[in-house]
């Protein structure tokens, strides 16, 4: 194995021991607000399975052994700012580039949970679709939500559209094409205040960076702005720290998997580890 590579599974290691021994509010302790409380609680802490668990993971697992190649435009930490082309298998995919299905069915109680509270549909915006997994779990609480996903492959975003053919989704849009180009001259106009913004694309501190600096100013008042892989490198994790110290932030959780930036004013500046 090369070098960088070892240090990497290091440095993951490390930040998850680092994780489970600090995620001390892991079940509300110390945590003042009760409308985050609750979402810790309650929601991220609940085991139940709901009705389309099942059916978005079978189709997971249909891609877990779907062994066809296709083409892959990489403009992500691996790739290339005109985007790198590679011939990939589906089931590789699936295995690296998939959520969790722990994290994914927390977003959708996430999700469920901010649209009970706020008494109408949400607008959500995912940058970085992949086979459309994690999107279908963020429309299936409300087919009255709109979720708007950004994905820079064709080939990806094609299986996706047939995931959500599957599961008979139709409260999702697609845009299709580098973020770096799609994010900037559609987001205003296709999702002007989302109430959750999540960011699973390029996993470097320059994109991560530049994608929440873009993002923040345009949630809504209680919007979320979640930020996948924190602990991916060391660079994701300092892009992490710097997000959490924004002025705009003011509470964050980290789920180690995935972080959690609250703009909404009335909380208070705070920070919490949560494990799932």
């Amino acid at each position: 194995m090369p070098q960088m590579a070892k240090n990497v599974y290091i440095h993951r290691a490390l930040a998850f021991l680092r994780h489970r021994l600090t995620a001390w509010n892991t079940s509300g302790e110390g945590i003042h607000s009760p409308y985050l409380f609750e979402l810790v609680r309650f929601i991220l802490r609940d085991r139940n399975s709901y009705y389309c668990f099942a059916d978005i993971e079978r189709r997971r697992e249909l891609l877990l052994a779907c062994t066809d190649e296709i083409e892959v435009v990489d403009y992500g930490s691996q790739g290339t700012p005109e985007g790198k082309s590679v011939r990939r298998r589906v089931c590789d995919i699936a295995r690296t580039h998939l959520e969790r299905p722990e994290v994914a069915q927390a977003l959708f109680r996430l999700v469920n949970w901010m649209g009970e509270h706020e008494k109408r549909p949400l607008q959500i915006l995912e940058l970085g679709t992949s086979f459309g997994v994690t999107t279908a779990y963020l429309a299936a609480p409300d087919s009255r939500n709109r979720v708007v996903t950004m994905e820079g492959s064709h080939e990806v975003l094609k299986i996706a559209q047939g995931t959500w053919r599957a599961l008979k989704m139709e409260n999702i849009e697609w845009v299709e094409g580098p973020i770096d180009d799609t994010l900037y001259s559609r987001a205003h106009a296709l999702c002007n205040s989302p109430d959750i913004a999540y960011i699973d694309a390029n996993h470097t501190y320059e994109a991560t960076m530049r994608y929440a600096g873009f993002l923040l100013p345009l949630l809504a008042e209680k919007g979320v702005l979640i930020i996948d892989d924190i602990h991916y490198s060391e660079s994701m994790e300092r892009a992490w720290h710097e997000l959490k110290k924004d002025a705009r932030v003011t509470t964050s959780m980290d789920l180690y998997h995935v972080g959690l930036l609250f703009v909404d004013p009335h909380y208070l500046k705070r920070h919490y580890n949560v494990k799932l």
